[in-house]
């Protein structure tokens, strides 16, 4: 079995733990000091010190955590077959801009190599839909390609589309690349993207998840993979996006949670493709821009505050605080946001409807929903903790 430092094998273990997401974990740290005491604590203690942990919910987590000593024992042993390794959160190898967002996950598994004192010190995120136009990809492609020879790292989710031609446009320019997974390490999606992700963890820079190796790549995982393409940007370029593109949650995240530049290209006002990334620009909820240049100007002032260890205060979202949702809006005046800023309208029913516990089934049938759309929904509603599982059960999550 490879060596492990024993408090990062014990936070693994509590990720490995089910119904501890981040937010609960940090909680955990927080209250116990480290996940080792975390581990080895009480039912009556979990009750009594994390916030959001009732009767059930605590003893189920102390009956899981004691089977996790085996399961740590086989991700590690899986991961050194794979050549991943891992990083806490809160070491010195944990990207400093990811630490900063109110959901970071406790543990990164990772391919290749991170590098946020060096190489990989500036990133910027691009995204877009998968099923893009050939102007999009010809777009990410010119903007990934001037942008990583400028010296950014070029941070994006690893799909077919704006992500795939951002990497490959990156790693032609002799740049360094990262691509977030919304799987484990073990799977690789798009299976057509091994060959590339294979380039990447070569010395180019990483493939990454917060995920256990074998978690498949499930439509649930998407959602909370796309905080973490912004977590590790000071900005994000939005290419082209449909109204229903998965790159506006990441663009929604950046802006509103993470303090992060949010940048987008226009495109033909009868696109389709590019109705969600329109949008945007219309709505000011992006900055228009129509040459790379124009987004390493605008990055010059965060970059320069992440170079003095300054960016957190700057740029970064709310610190979670009873009754509010982490939310920062760049400009916004001072105080708590409405809780229901920025939730879709379909959230906004799963909240209503939440008047009882429900499992997902319950709510899809209720509220008339594809059972994949509430899905994400919750897991949005859990990033901004608006909800919780219970085992198979949701439940509105105390203020």
């Amino acid at each position: 079995m490879p060596s492990l430092d024993p408090s990062l094998r014990s936070l693994l273990r509590l990720t490995l733990v089910p119904g501890l997401g981040p937010i609960l974990i940090q909680r955990a740290l927080e209250a116990f000091g480290t996940a080792e005491a975390a581990l080895g604590a009480s039912n009556a203690l979990w009750r009594q010190k994390v916030k959001g942990v009732g009767d059930v919910h605590a003893r189920q987590i102390v009956a899981a955590a004691a089977g996790t000593e085996q399961l740590a024992d086989e991700e590690l042993g899986l991961a050194e077959r794979l050549g991943v390794h891992l990083i806490g959160i809160g070491s010195p190898e944990y990207p400093p801009l990811l630490a900063q967002i109110p959901t970071a996950p406790p543990i990164l598994y990772v391919r290749g190599a991170i590098e946020p004192s060096g190489r990989d010190r500036y990133p910027i995120g691009i995204v877009g839909s998968r099923s893009c136009t050939h102007y999009g990809r010809e777009q990410s492609d010119r903007f990934a390609a001037h942008l990583a020879a400028a010296g950014l790292t070029i941070i994006s989710g690893g799909a077919r589309g704006i992500d795939t031609a951002a990497h490959q446009a990156a790693l032609r320019a002799g740049g360094r690349t990262v691509a977030v997974l919304g799987c484990g390490l073990a799977e690789c999606y798009p299976p057509d993207n091994r060959e590339l992700f294979d380039r990447i963890a070569d010395g180019r820079g990483a493939v990454v998840s917060e995920l256990p190796l074998r978690t498949p790549p499930n439509a649930e995982n998407f959602p909370a993979r796309n905080r973490i393409i912004s977590g590790l940007s000071l900005g994000v370029l939005v290419v082209e996006a449909g109204r229903k593109s998965g790159a506006l949650i990441t663009a929604r995240l950046a802006a509103e949670e993470h303090g992060r530049e949010v940048f987008a290209l226009p495109a033909r006002v009868d696109s389709s493709a590019a109705e969600g990334s329109l949008d945007l620009i219309k709505k000011g909820g992006a900055e228009m821009v129509t040459h790379p240049e124009d987004i390493l100007h605008t990055l010059e002032t965060p970059a320069r505050h992440h170079f003095n260890g300054t960016h957190a205060v700057r740029y970064g979202g709310l610190p979670e605080a009873d009754g509010t949702d982490g939310l920062f809006t760049p400009g916004a005046p001072s105080g708590a946001p409405p809780r229901d800023a920025g939730l879709s309208e379909s959230q906004k029913s799963i909240l209503v409807a939440l008047d009882a516990p429900r499992t997902l089934d319950q709510l899809a049938i209720e509220l008339k929903l594809d059972a994949a759309k509430v899905r994400a929904d919750i897991t949005m509603l859990e990033i901004r903790r608006r909800v919780v599982r219970r085992g198979s059960v949701i439940e509105r999550a105390t203020a």
